[in-house]
């Protein structure tokens, strides 16, 4: 199985050191990008590759580099969104630590590309020691002429400057993170005018996840027709997929797009602990509807094959559960986590997100009322797609999902139906 993005890993960290990530392939892809390619080659290249952006919503690098304006009075940026805050995602952080220049050098290529002369990248506030990994790397690459001025006698100059979070989930927005990143508080934007066109600073501006980044240097190497044949027709590549839960084997793995979930779960992760059957699998991070067992033996990993089954590939996060499972718990586990992180911008995310806790607060008493599974429902059908940013449809689908196939995780916590089984048990 070919890997690209995570065949460095084994040198554990080693190639966070320059040199190291020279003499294993590391800064061929940034001169040749310089010598051989046009800026609008590189974004073809990227387009040819069928590369989707790995942070969550898939949406066509190629396509969204091509959306920057050509011409513009106002500087232009890249920005790298390392702000990874999605629960069960864990993939970035080894792609920094492990090898950071990848992404550095993915990102100078997407500079050249779109003609910015400076890039950000934005990480979290967790990440603390990541962030000194980085700015070591950066101050390297300046020592040897891959940024600053005229690089490698280009005349093509780039800056690039580490940013950190404080710990907002909402920050993993695009537009709250430009927002953060100019000092503001992390509110989403209104959009449009998409970050492209008007971005930070009111420049055009591409946000791309780190996992998208660290590829560039692979695709100007190899091209992008290579990328796209290691995956499917419309999800080109590999991907990294962070396994955890219920597994002997978690941790991050890098397949090709469209491999069955059942082999990443029974191949790379040794299959279910304990040997206990597979009751659920949540496949992409916490944000996306839970896939039941009969499902997750028919789905492949690729944006549309997930889709296809009702779920999204979101941000690789793969949550494996196994028949002790309670999705009652797991569920209200999730919906904790968005009460806590909702930025209170607009009112259906704020409050409804606090009702839908206090309504799981109560069943887990087992003091749920008649109707409170069918007001757990509606509640997160008033959340999704009236939210000002995705966060809400975050919080509604997990809840609604798991009603839908774990419907008797919910039914038991209603105080009446308690009742009837002890008198039926009398």
């Amino acid at each position: 199985m070919t890997k690209v993005l995570t065949n460095r890993f084994h040198l554990k960290g080693r190639a966070c050191d320059i040199d190291v990530y020279k003499e294993t392939g590391g800064y061929q892809a940034l001169p040749k990008a310089l010598k051989e390619f046009q800026p609008d080659q590189v974004i073809e290249e990227v387009k040819k590759s069928a590369l989707r952006g790995r942070g969550g919503a898939g949406f066509p690098t190629g396509m969204k580099w091509g959306f920057v304006p050509k011409e513009s009075k106002r500087p232009k940026y890249v920005v790298c969104n390392a702000d990874e805050s999605e629960p069960g995602t864990g993939k970035d952080r080894d792609l920094m630590r492990y090898d950071p220049h990848q992404m550095i050098e993915g990102m100078i290529i997407a500079g050249y590309a779109l003609g910015s002369n400076t890039s950000y990248i934005y990480i979290r506030g967790e990440y603390w020691y990541i962030k000194e990994i980085l700015e070591k790397a950066i101050a390297q690459a300046y020592e040897r002429g891959y940024l600053g001025k005229n690089i490698l006698g280009s005349g093509f100059d780039h800056d690039m400057y580490v940013h950190p979070g404080a710990g907002a989930y909402i920050c993993g927005e695009e537009t709250a993170l430009l927002e953060s990143l100019e000092g503001k508080r992390g509110h989403p934007r209104l959009k449009p005018p998409f970050p492209a066109v008007v971005g930070l600073y009111g420049g055009p501006t591409v946000v791309n996840n780190v996992e998208t980044l660290a590829v560039v240097p692979h695709i100007i190497m190899n091209g992008g027709e290579w990328y796209k044949a290691l995956g499917t027709e419309k999800s080109g590549g590999t991907k990294l997929f962070t396994v955890s839960g219920h597994v002997n084997n978690p941790g991050n793995f890098e397949v090709p797009m469209g491999y069955p979930l059942m082999s990443l779960i029974n191949n790379e992760c040794g299959g279910i602990t304990g040997g206990r059957k597979l009751k659920a699998v949540i496949p992409g991070g916490s944000s996306v509807p839970i896939l039941n067992a009969e499902e997750c033996e028919k789905v492949n990993m690729d944006y549309e094959s997930v889709a296809a089954a009702g779920s999204m590939l979101g941000s690789g996060g793969v949550i494996v559960m196994d028949e002790t499972a309670d999705i009652f718990e797991s569920t209200m586990n999730i919906t904790h986590f968005y009460k806590h992180e909702s930025c209170g911008w607009c009112t259906p995310c704020r409050e409804g997100t606090r009702w839908l806790y206090k309504v799981f607060e109560r069943m887990k008493r087992y003091e749920g009322r008649p109707g409170d599974v069918e007001l757990l429902y509606d509640l997160a059908d008033k959340i999704l797609g009236k939210s000002f940013c995705a966060l809400g449809d975050a919080a509604a689908m997990p809840v609604q999902s798991a009603i839908k196939k774990f419907r008797e995780d919910f039914e038991r916590r209603i105080k009446h139906n308690l009742v009837q089984i002890g008198k039926a048990a009398d």
